[in-house]
């Protein structure tokens, strides 16, 4: 366990999640005697390491005083509650729209853990352990009962010398980018964290704010060196795979975040349908929180651009209400692998770790009429990753399975930043920031972002280990 760092007296960041990968972000702030998290996400990879990784905290949770939430994406948030589990009574800041949004996600997350409990505990040898959730509904409860809302712009205090303000980061609904202004032995110093950057003109989310200047910068690096598809050509390909998979009879599987993307995808498929590009196919929305997720879009419009705004005044069932089946019952979901005809299925979890995915995958993947569409990013030893790896057979809720229908994936649908992107948004900080530390990447995406901010005049850039320390 590492050692309390209260008594620091520079205000340091160590790196506990989201190092040299993508997922798990959590980054521990000290200074004037005060200890903060920047966010508390969920590890997602091996089964065994991942448990291993989420319930067990480097540090004393009692110890925490609060935590900064980004976004309300579970890689963000979704170990809150085994925070609180463990000793966790301080105030968790947010957005307004991520406060919502996180009640969805967290709950979801809780009832998911249970069910693939009971499931993989049915399927386990004797000699097997049993499976344990992380955390139940009661530990959401109290979560939630801590959560803060602070709207963009405004500031808040987060602990003694400490205040925090949020800037739209156009990621996800009510993601932020977050300014942390510290009182320092040496006066005033600034860290700034992106959480996760949107990709400028894409549909639905206004745009990323500029990036407030800072001494420290934290950024993500999840697509540094790669160059997304224009928006307008993902819509093209998007109907393309349709009616290429429609026509050989098949079905469209689409693993996707119920948060963020699937509405994303929604939206696509709202506009192909309106301009007579597609084929009059069933879409089904197989995701009870895709569904409450949708309606806290619906509530909190004032993250939408100017051009949603005017769509969904003009198009009130933007979201596809018109065109799209919300599938809420098991029995309900459980029929949609038994239909013969073609259909597009939207399921969670984006990364095929977890949820009704699962069991579409398990009864279409082998089906070479059908086509997965792989519409986000697949961190590093998930079902999602393999897929996107073209293995000739993969692992599904205990089963080999021979992995024969088409894959497709479309990067163009992701709602991070790309390589471009990230330059053009850090890039006028070079001047000003003295420190760069860049997370939520695997290694060489992480390693080609930093070969770029060097070009570019940052004069410091790293890529911490687990357990790595900076100073503000």
């Amino acid at each position: 366990m590492a050692k309390s760092t209260r008594s620091a007296v520079v205000p340091t960041v160590t790196f506990w999640g989201a190092t040299r990968t993508v997922t798990g972000s959590m980054h521990q702030v000290s200074a004037g005697g005060k200890t903060i998290l920047l966010d508390c996400g969920l590890f997602q990879g091996h089964r065994a390491e991942s448990f291993r990784r989420n319930r067990e905290f480097p540090f004393r949770a009692k110890d925490i005083d609060a935590v900064v939430l980004s976004h309300a994406h579970i890689d963000h948030c979704g170990n809150l509650p085994n925070l609180v589990r463990r000793g966790f009574r301080g105030p968790i800041y947010c957005t307004p729209a991520t406060r919502a949004l996180a009640a969805v996600m967290l709950g979801d997350a809780a009832k998911i853990q249970a069910e693939d409990a009971t499931y993989l505990n049915r399927k386990r040898q004797k000699n097997e352990p049993k499976v344990e959730p992380l955390f139940d509904g009661r530990d959401v409860f109290q979560t939630l009962s801590r959560l803060q809302a602070v709207r963009y712009g405004a500031r808040a205090s987060v602990g003694k010398g400490m205040e925090v303000t949020f800037a739209d980061a156009g990621h996800l609904l009510g993601s932020a980018i977050v300014s942390l202004r510290i009182d320092g032995p040496e006066g005033e110093r600034r860290l700034t964290f992106t959480g996760d950057l949107g990709r400028p003109g894409l549909p639905i989310l206004r745009d990323p704010e500029p990036i407030p200047p800072c001494d420290l910068l934290i950024s993500e690096s999840t697509y540094g060196g790669h160059t997304h598809e224009p928006v307008e050509e993902t819509a093209e390909q998007l109907g393309e795979v349709i009616r290429r998979t429609a026509g050989r009879g098949g079905k469209v599987i689409v693993p996707a975040f119920a948060v963020g993307r699937t509405q994303s995808v929604l939206y696509f498929l709202h506009q192909l349908i309106r301009e007579g590009k597609l084929p009059s196919i069933p879409v089904y929305v197989d995701s009870p929180m895709a569904t409450r997720a949708t309606e806290v879009f619906r509530a909190h419009t004032e993250c939408f651009d100017d051009e949603t705004l005017a769509l969904l005044a003009a198009h009130p069932d933007l979201f596809g209400e018109r065109h799209v089946r919300y599938v809420e019952s098991v029995h309900e979901s459980v029929k949609l692998n038994h239909r013969p005809e073609p259909c597009v299925i939207i399921a969670a979890s984006g990364m095929c770790e977890a949820g009704r995915v699962l069991h579409h995958l398990k009864h279409n993947l082998a089906d070479a009429r059908n086509t997965i569409l792989i519409a986000g990013y697949q961190a590093a030893d998930t079902l999602g990753r393999r897929l996107v790896e073209r293995r000739p057979e993969v692992r599904v809720l205990g089963r080999m399975i021979s992995a024969k229908a088409e894959v497709v994936v479309l990067n163009g649908l992701s709602s991070h930043a790309d390589h471009g992107d990230l330059l053009r948004m850090l890039g006028p900080l070079a001047g000003t920031t003295a420190r760069v530390r860049l997370v939520h990447g695997e290694p060489d995406r992480a390693a080609a972002l930093a070969e770029g901010l060097r070009a570019v005049g940052f004069p410091d850039v790293g890529i911490p280990d687990r357990g790595d320390s900076v100073p503000v």
